[in-house]
């Protein structure tokens, strides 16, 4: 089948259906600017189908009747958010039992397109989904399921092979860990298995700068509960580090409750109480067998990767992925204009050019997303605009962002609203970025300002100097404007004083017309 999924002329929404061996998913989207994806709707249902595998061949017609209940509520959802079509894949559970076509015709019944789709189609579609949206280039991904465990290879942000073995979590738990909880001489026993199906797969160790990114909902759930211990500032999970040293404290602790006892672990779905720590240990010992001090969680993929995918292509880079994701949010509030936010965000360009010539490429980019995004805070507040922009941002789970990258970005707009101090996304900022975001930040208000008194749709010619008597910035606003609060901003950042020209005179606004 095309992984591709072709939406309406219209662009009106589309959904995509995943049936996996522990839950089926479904996600109604909407796909923007091409590649793109909006999220209009969510839903679950944990389905547990590798579980009826344990002791036959068969679903049953039990677990089939279920699925087919939670098709005919997602199909519900996704009329109600006005999809006019789907797509639905099954996996590893379906397409190891003898009675998955009966699944498959029974979708079909009921106007779902299910198919199945092999081990080699499903990690092809989770690289793409998971890579797209993050800022890695080269590296293995895994998804581990409930039945199987995917793994790919990528290089330059492109797919270059992909193994499937049966290590997903129901699998594993129900194979190896009798216990509860689980014994120390059951879990040397999985690790070693891991540790054999990675080596007979001929999976080799990482490279220098390449990344393991993890995705499904056994590491989201395992990076949610160390974000809860942690008192992490974003609560994102896109994007997230979970170290090695983090992801062994998360399975002692784990590991060493009854299934009971687990449930009430913070950030724990207690859906997955019963088979946590067996895909804690896959995912363990993936990372090491593979030498990566560090796993980047991504909260994309089958689904998107279903939505945007077609065999054998790269993913977009990640600047082009972050500038397209921002966009798409900013479009969302009536208070942002695209040509106000990209002359803004050009004359901001030019002042940090001149400025801080040495900043680097990342800060510059940032700096630029800072500039677009920022009149989506007068939606909320024109006065508290900077702030609340810093908030949206955060809580957007854009694509294509780290975690770093988000903290600059926010430190960026929180800055340049006269407040210097960093709160709680001071951690996501090194202390070497600092002066240079603070500088990043004191563009971005001088910009704004500049932009606000420069007639809609005019151009905005600029031009910046060092002077021996201080910085002169030459443009189109009114004779005598003097910036007094940047003026002092700029004075405390720089140790210079801010020198305003106008080069032109600013149109004249029409009189009022008197009342008859």
């Amino acid at each position: 089948m095309d992984a591709i999924f072709d939406p309406a002329p219209e662009d009106r929404p589309f959904a995509v259906v995943d049936i996996g061996s522990n839950s089926a998913r479904m996600i109604v989207f909407r796909l923007r600017q091409g590649e793109h994806l909006d999220v209009i709707e969510d839903a679950r249902a944990p389905l547990r189908l590798a579980r009826e595998l344990r002791d036959s061949d068969r679903l049953g017609p039990e677990a089939i009747e279920r699925t087919v209940e939670a098709l005919h509520d997602f199909v519900a959802i996704a009329k109600g958010a006005g999809a006019s079509q789907m797509i639905a894949v099954a996996t590893s559970a379906v397409r190891d039992a003898a009675d998955g076509h009966e699944l498959v015709e029974r979708a079909h019944r009921l106007g779902v397109p299910l198919q199945t789709i092999d081990g080699d189609h499903e990690a092809m579609l989770g690289f793409y989904g998971a890579v797209h949206d993050l800022p890695v280039t080269s590296g293995l991904t895994f998804d581990v399921g409930g039945g199987s465990a995917e793994i790919s290879a990528f290089h330059d942000r492109r797919l270059m092979g992909s193994w499937s073995m049966p290590l997903g979590s129901l699998r594993v738990s129900d194979a190896f860990l009798a216990s509860n909880p689980p014994g120390e001489a059951e879990m040397r026993s999985l690790r070693a298995s891991v540790k054999a199906s990675m080596a007979g797969a001929g999976i080799s160790r990482l490279a220098d700068g390449e990344q393991l990114v993890g995705i499904g909902g056994t590491v989201r759930n395992l990076a949610k509960i160390d974000l809860r211990r942690t008192e992490y500032p974003m609560p994102l999970l896109h994007g997230y580090r979970l170290t090695d040293k983090r992801l062994s404290a998360v399975i002692d602790e784990l590991a060493g409750r009854t299934m009971k006892r687990r449930t009430r672990v913070p950030g724990l779905n207690p859906d997955r109480a019963d088979t946590i720590v067996g895909g804690a240990l896959v995912i363990q010992g993936i990372a090491k067998y593979v030498g990566a001090s560090e796993i980047v969680v991504s909260s994309r993929g089958v689904r998107e990767g279903l939505a945007l995918a077609t065999a054998g292509a790269s993913a977009p880079s990640p600047e082009w992925v972050r500038s397209i994701s921002l966009a798409t949010l900013a479009v969302r509030f009536r208070t942002w204009n695209a040509s106000t936010a990209e002359r803004r965000a050009g004359l901001a360009a030019e002042l940090m050019e001149a400025l801080d010539p040495a900043a680097p490429t990342r800060l510059r980019e940032m700096l630029a997303h800072a500039a677009t995004v920022l009149d989506v805070g007068r939606a909320v507040d024109y006065y508290d605009r900077f702030e609340h922009a810093a908030d949206i941002v955060i809580a957007a789970d854009l694509a294509g962002f780290s975690h770093a990258d988000l903290g600059a970005l926010t430190a960026i707009l929180r800055q340049a609203d006269d407040d210097t101090r960093l709160g709680p996304y001071g951690r996501l900022v090194p202390d070497d970025d600092r002066p240079a975001v603070l500088r990043a930040a004191t563009a971005l208000t001088l910009a704004d300002e500049l932009n606000r008194r420069i007639p809609p749709g005019a151009p905005a010619p600029l031009s910046c100097n060092w002077m021996r008597g201080g910085f002169e910035v030459v443009a189109p606003v009114p004779s005598g404007w003097r910036p007094r609060g940047v003026a002092r901003r700029f004075r405390s950042v720089f140790d210079t004083e801010l020198l305003i020209v106008a080069n032109e005179s600013t149109a004249v606004l029409a009189p009022a017309l008197e009342p008859d």
